[in-house]
């Protein structure tokens, strides 16, 4: 019975990854509409796991469960963009505040600084998905720094959703060097404990993002993966 259990989790689990990644990649479109039955018999186990994986995706935001009509993967639209764009915009200004004010040494902002590395790195060869993915690691150690759990659980609901959008903008906007110069700001200010220029520096960087990226997504009618 235990064995049973374990397996079933292991499986639901796998359907969340897969299926999240499906619709990253693009597999499952915009748009389109799905069967459970369907989904289940393309990652070939029962519908059991898969629908423990599309009520988590659901209230996730990146797809929409729909009586006697089965799945319908959500596009993001622009007004999705501003109004989750305006919480993270306010949470992680928050993280960011707390982080300065917690006296952090060196070795405990080592995940940042190796993110802003890598952030680096990427741009200097011009591997925009390397930097994306370093990025996402900058976020997510900003947010945790902060040292609230509802902030670090609310934010996370909203990330596949951004991660969406940029995925499909990420080669059609400017090389993001003033987004690690933005990035490279925050640490020094939450390094030196400076509490007021980590919020407002954040602030603004992420203001900024969410007019260029929601720009995009008006100017090309985009409605992501």
């Amino acid at each position: 019975m235990a064995a049973d259990k374990r397996k079933s989790v292991s499986n639901a689990q796998r359907a969340l990854r897969e299926l999240r990644g499906m619709i990253f990649s693009g597999q499952l479109s915009a748009g389109s509409d799905h069967l459970e039955s369907e989904l289940a018999e393309r990652l070939a186990m029962s519908r059991t796991p898969v629908r423990e994986a599309v009520l988590t995706l659901e209230a996730q935001g990146l797809l929409e469960l729909r009586p006697r009509k089965g799945v319908r993967i959500l596009p993001v639209s622009p007004d999705d963009m501003r109004e989750i764009y305006d919480v993270l915009t306010e949470l992680e200004s928050l993280a960011a505040e707390e982080a300065a004010r917690a006296g952090y040494r060196d070795a405990d902002l080592a995940e940042l600084t190796a993110a802003i590395d890598d952030m680096d790195v990427a741009i200097a060869v011009n591997d925009l998905e390397a930097w994306a993915d370093a990025d996402d690691r900058f976020h997510i150690e900003l947010v945790r720094l902060g040292g609230n759990q509802r902030v670090v659980s609310i934010v996370s609901m909203m990330r596949d959703q951004v991660r969406r959008a940029r995925a499909v903008t990420l080669f059609m906007r400017p090389k993001p060097v003033k987004s690690n110069e933005a990035h490279r700001l925050v640490y020094r200010a939450i390094k030196e404990g400076d509490a007021e220029t980590a919020r407002s520096t954040h602030r603004a960087h992420r203001q900024q993002s969410k007019e260029m990226l929601v720009a995009l997504l008006e100017r090309h009618r985009l409605r992501a993966l």
